[in-house]
């Protein structure tokens, strides 16, 4: 399913870095299932992004309410193209979009879920951010969040992180929202080709993070909040806020989720091992080692590792759960 037309699937000078006017282009990719509530004000953010040259693609996973109505009726007067997504939920559904955008040829690529608010200089600030970056090598931006209820009504920040992105941290953390996410040329080719071997993941942003840095890429993490970022649950947005839900997400990390996450991660990595430096594979064998065996070899692989998360009380966990095996 495509929408026709000029404004549908006009992307012109594909390749090239700068579009209309000489501003960079961007090609957006948007998720879409059953997001009728929310996705106008999101497209409308995403018309007034100033200082770039966007095409929108949105992959719709099986709506069954008005969402690609809408679509399609915001195509009539701006460059987008519809197109129906694999229906094997929300991962694959970025992955394939992942694969269709860097097909478009265009220098910067940014992902976009169907319910937040962008800010107006969103686009052109994860560009600049990777404008100083080799174009030969894998590059993704990322931003904090203004946190909204339903009603976008802002209940607070997302955490700013104070350690460096790195293959490292992306192991066993998430730290870049994919709605935040710009990547370069480079990371789109990166991202299309490791995500037709991937298999299942996590979720699509942690996989991001973790290709692009273990690929040897630069992974900039922006201080300043890019979008507004929509929670529909209040009670969930004023807890994960606090410090009690930060121990719950310590507690989950004690009870053997962050096991099943790994089961899938390593899996995948594993599959684009071939893609990794050599710093990175190494990094990897042994992250994998500290999961089995006796708790002195354990714990001597996890050192050896160097993984960590972003907060000292998190990386304590970790250490935890690898001495009770639950990573």
């Amino acid at each position: 399913m495509t929408v026709d037309g000029d404004a549908a699937g006009g992307v012109s000078g594909q390749g090239r870095s700068d579009g209309r006017g000489g501003l960079p282009q961007v090609a957006v990719v948007l998720a879409l299932y059953q997001g009728a509530r929310h996705v106008g004000a999101q497209l409308d953010s995403i018309a007034a992004q100033d200082g770039v040259d966007w095409r929108l693609i949105v992959s719709d996973d099986g709506s069954e309410d008005e969402g690609p109505e809408m679509v399609r009726q915001f195509g009539a007067a701006h460059p987008v193209r519809l197109i129906d997504g694999p229906r094997q939920g929300f991962a694959e559904n970025f992955l394939s979009l992942l694969r269709a955008g860097a097909a478009e040829g265009l220098p910067w690529l940014a992902l976009s879920d169907q319910d937040d608010v962008w800010l107006s200089g969103k686009l052109a600030r994860g560009v600049a951010a990777l404008r100083h970056v080799d174009p030969e090598r894998p590059a993704l931006y990322c931003a904090r969040t203004v946190i909204c209820d339903d009603d976008l009504n802002p209940i607070g920040l997302s955490s700013r992180f104070r350690r460096p992105p790195s293959f490292r941290n992306a192991l066993v953390q998430s730290i870049g929202g994919g709605n935040t996410m710009v990547l370069n040329a480079a990371a789109q080719r990166l991202a299309a080709a490791a995500s037709a071997e991937a298999g299942a993941i996590v979720a699509h942003d942690w996989w991001l993070y973790q290709i692009v840095a273990g690929a040897g890429g630069v992974v900039v993490h922006d201080p300043e909040p890019a979008l507004h970022y929509r929670q529909h649950n209040a009670n969930l947005i004023g807890a994960n806020l606090s410090a009690r839900a930060r121990a719950e997400r310590l507690r989950q990390l004690l009870n053997g989720r962050l096991k099943g996450w790994n089961d899938l991660n390593l899996a995948a990595l594993g599959r684009s091992r071939g893609r990794l430096t050599a710093e990175a594979c190494a990094t990897l064998d042994h992250y994998a080692a500290a999961r089995r065996g006796p708790v002195w070899r354990r714990m001597a692989h996890l050192r050896r590792s160097g993984v960590y998360r972003q907060g000292r009380l998190g990386t304590i966990a970790l250490h935890i759960a690898c001495l009770l095996r639950l990573i």
